[in-house]
């Protein structure tokens, strides 16, 4: 079985949102993001911005591609959610978790604005809004509030209480990079461009140089590097210690996707390089598949294995072999294919499964959850792969 086609991709799309459509919508307002393995729910009064964001994405991108009325009606439906829930007009801010549709956590995270920015703009290409003034707005709140001119790069997080955290990572400017490409792409407004192309030189470049030309994850307030920071906890859902595989062929992605907006030569050599450090050290010979994370001296420190690491991956490995016409990136997709569709993709329900052990095993029946998955990477991975394709013709 061929995976790098048209066919299977679109098909492979509707199938993962068959198994969300049914069952997306709460009618107390927003969307289900907490599923069992078989698509019934599970702590149903818990929402957090992240999963409402990707959630409104995944069917804007739907509506973009295939045209259902349904799909348009769910991201309308998590627009207006986002708009009279999560985002409090009195103090501009976004709550990151709800409980009971009422707010829990307000804690201002910017990798949270980062998917409220690509809400926007995927809502912008879309058709489904038609201005721009929403995706400036958040432009403008992560200018004011995350953004360190001196740095060139994104702080973190703000406590409820007004007070910037310390801490600085590479995870939130990186998916504010990929909102900026897709702000740029639904505005053709530079300033989304001109940002994306600093964060993407900033950490793929000189970030990078501090550590082996890879990416980590964790700095000071400086930008220097935290070789500490959750050292005991390389399992953290958004901060995991050690380098993540699935971090640098999501980069891979991203200075492709900025390749096609601005031509220089560093962006695909850059985009090679990341993948394939990540993919020889972290591909598992004997289970298949990318494991989660290794350490600075190249030793695996988690073995897991995570849905969105392969398909990251797989659209990096596509994009890779469009760009460079190298047979091993097609030899690689294929790979991880094959692994994902032997472990990952669930025949029996739909959608694909969260979270697997080294061997493949299920660590639980939880499918999807909010903040952790609803099938975002894997439906964005495939579009991605098909936007490459339809370029080839």
């Amino acid at each position: 079985m061929t995976f790098l086609n048209a066919d299977f991709l679109t098909e492979h799309c509707r199938q993962i949102l068959d198994f969300y459509t049914p069952r997306v919508v709460d009618n107390q307002g927003g969307y289900h993001q907490n599923y069992y393995d078989d698509g019934s729910l599970f702590d149903t009064d818990f929402k957090q911005l992240v999963s409402s964001t990707r959630i409104i994405v995944n069917y804007a991108n739907a509506f973009r591609v295939f045209g259902d009325a349904q799909y348009r009606e769910i991201a309308e439906h998590g627009l207006a959610f986002l708009e009279s829930v999560h985002y409090q007009p009195d103090t501009q801010t976004y709550a990151w978790t709800l409980r009971d549709n009422k707010p829990e956590d307000m804690t201002q995270q910017a990798y949270g604005y980062a998917f409220v920015l690509l809400a926007y703009a995927a809502l912008k290409k879309a058709g489904i809004i038609t201005e721009h003034d929403k995706l400036n707005q958040v432009y403008s709140l992560l200018e004011q509030r995350f953004w360190q001119t001196e740095f060139g790069l994104y702080a973190d997080e703000i406590a409820p209480d007004g007070q910037l955290s310390d801490y600085r990572g590479q995870n939130a400017n990186m998916h504010i990079c990929e909102a900026m490409l897709s702000a740029y792409e639904a505005t053709s407004e530079a300033h989304f461009l001109d940002r994306a192309a600093t964060i993407a030189h900033n950490i793929v470049q000189r970030q990078a140089a501090l550590s082996d030309q890879l990416i980590w994850e964790h700095y000071t307030p400086d930008f220097a590097i935290d070789w500490d920071y959750n050292r005991d906890d390389p399992k953290n859902l958004y901060r995991p210690w050690g380098f993540q595989p699935g971090h640098q062929t999501e980069w891979s992605k991203l200075l492709l996707i900025l390749h096609r907006h601005q031509n220089e030569d560093w962006h695909v050599e850059r985009a090679a390089q990341l993948f394939d450090q990540a993919f020889e050290t972290a591909w598992d010979t004997t289970h298949g598949g990318l494991v989660y994370g290794f350490d600075p001296a190249y030793q695996w420190c988690d073995d897991d294995k995570y849905f969105w690491v392969q398909a990251e991956s797989f659209a990096a490995a596509a994009m890779l072999y469009q760009q460079t016409g190298q047979t091993k990136y097609k030899t690689q997709y294929e790979m991880l294919w094959d692994y994902c569709w032997a472990h990952m993709v669930d025949h029996q329900y739909g959608a694909w499964f969260r979270l697997l052990r080294r061997d493949n095993s299920a660590y639980s029946n939880e499918k999807s959850a909010a903040g952790a998955k609803c099938d975002y990477h894997t439906l964005g991975a495939c579009l991605d792969v098909l936007a490459t394709l339809s370029t080839e013709q």
